[in-house]
């Protein structure tokens, strides 16, 4: 197995920072909105609070995901033993899920915080959430024929159709979020597995608007459902996020809930894989049907590095194993539970300490220009041959990039276009609406 085959992995996104209040109306993802702000009106939205540690906690936790991708793109994912090694044990599967879920924490802060938004203030954070979808997956689009797919799976398409099925999320309470993220985890890739009955595993390019053009169906099934990132079951990261949006995150306890619950989805999960598999005898059904499709090669290869995003469909006793990426039931439960934990942790050391975070959450905060950056890098061929200087290099620019540019801006310089646009949509929405209320009075 290449290095190259089995680096096309994780990828990142962070939605837009908010500036203050002055220049902006759109809030940091995590910044809360003022008490009882349910309107989605630009001027009841909160400055951002550059010190508050819940902040700098989730920012923390999405440079974590960054640094995390960047070790999977670059680092070479076989070990000495010939089994993956140890930078593809630690973060192969789990930084591309930890940024699916912040996204959801963030949409929940954006739209409302603890209270979901309801009636105009509903339509409005839906237009702007079409908005973001649009931009963020233009630039996907962009980027996707500048980078080999055996470099990097570009996550930012997979990440607009994201935004676009959280719109009806919105109105959901944090009780009916995680009762559809466990129907979503469990129900969907089950759905996925008949639906692709007899399908060959095939790992589709980067796309670009060329291939949108020509080949729509193609582009959107693979996007929705069969692709690495595969929007639909991946739905459940979101869910989840939104969940925690809602919650009390100023409470110590909420906090060290999600640590205590992550721990024990990501322990549990892989458990349960091992009982089905190894003691309920599913292994030896799963090789046997496997191995009569593949060669024993192919069969180690999608058990111990996973498949690029579905598993084969010869027997359901894939859907019993947890390899990263096989968005199984058990993985998306596994990689949300590792989600919750480092979100947890990041937001109870924030509150410790905000300094020794800082170069993380620099990092976090503007994730999108960041992770363009990064996949630039990776598609120039200018990067240095020795993996682990190929990486510090990068970390170096990213941090150094992130903390320059943080001095004199809020926002990265591609979160600041996003929300420039998604808050003029969001205003004249809502000041179309209290037009026509006005009128109809």
């Amino acid at each position: 197995m290449s290095a190259g085959d089995r680096s096309a992995r994780d990828g990142v996104l962070d939605p837009p920072r908010t500036a203050p209040a002055a220049a902006a109306d759109l809030p940091h993802d995590c910044a809360p909105a003022q008490p009882g702000d349910v309107s989605g009106s630009p001027a009841s939205t909160a400055p951002v609070q550059r010190g508050n540690p819940r902040l700098v906690g989730i920012d923390a936790a999405r440079g974590l995901a960054l640094f995390g991708m960047m070790a999977i793109h670059v680092m070479d994912p076989v070990g000495p033993d010939g089994g993956p090694s140890l930078t593809w044990d630690v973060a192969a599967g789990r930084s591309a899920a930890l940024f699916a879920l912040l996204a959801g924490v963030g949409v929940a802060f954006a739209t409302g915080r603890r209270r979901p938004p309801a009636g105009r203030a509903w339509g409005a954070h839906a237009a702007s959430l079409a908005v973001r979808a649009l931009l963020v997956g233009a630039v996907g689009l962009l980027l996707g024929p500048l980078v080999s797919r055996s470099l990097a799976g570009v996550i930012l398409p997979y990440y607009a159709l994201l935004f676009v099925l959280a719109i009806p999320l919105l109105l959901l309470s944090v009780r009916a979020l995680l009762v559809t993220a466990a129907a979503v985890a469990i129900g969907l890739p089950v759905l996925s597995h008949l639906l692709r009955a007899g399908e060959q595993l095939v790992t589709e390019p980067n796309y670009g608007f060329a291939d949108l053009v020509g080949e729509p169906g193609r582009v959107f099934r693979d996007l929705l459902l069969t692709g690495t990132y595969p929007a639909l079951p991946w739905l459940a990261y979101l869910c989840v996020g939104l969940a925690v949006g809602r919650s009390l995150l100023s409470s110590r306890r909420v906090v060290a809930l999600l640590v205590v619950v992550g721990v024990g989805l990501a322990v549990g999960a892989r458990l349960v894989s091992w009982s089905l598999l190894d003691v309920l005898g599913g292994r030896a059904d799963l090789q046997a049907a496997a191995l009569a499709a593949r060669t024993p090669e192919e069969y180690r290869d999608l058990l111990l590095w996973g498949p690029a995003g579905t598993t084969p469909t010869e027997t359901a006793w894939w859907l019993a194993t947890a390899a990263p990426h096989s968005t199984t039931p058990l993985d998306l439960l596994s990689t949300i539970g590792v989600g919750l934990a480092v979100l947890g942790v990041c937001i109870l050391v924030g509150r410790t300490t905000t300094r020794a975070l800082r170069p993380l959450s620099a990092a976090g905060s503007m994730t999108l220009s960041l992770y363009c950056l990064h996949l630039l890098l990776l598609g120039s061929g200018t990067m240095p041959r020795d993996d682990l200087v190929s990486l510090l290099v990068q970390v170096l620019l990213v941090v150094g990039s992130a903390l320059l540019w943080s001095r004199s801006h809020v926002r990265g310089p591609l979160e600041e276009i996003v929300a420039q646009a998604t808050g003029a949509v969001r205003r004249r929405v809502l000041q179309a609406g209290a037009g026509t209320g006005a009128a109809r009075s």
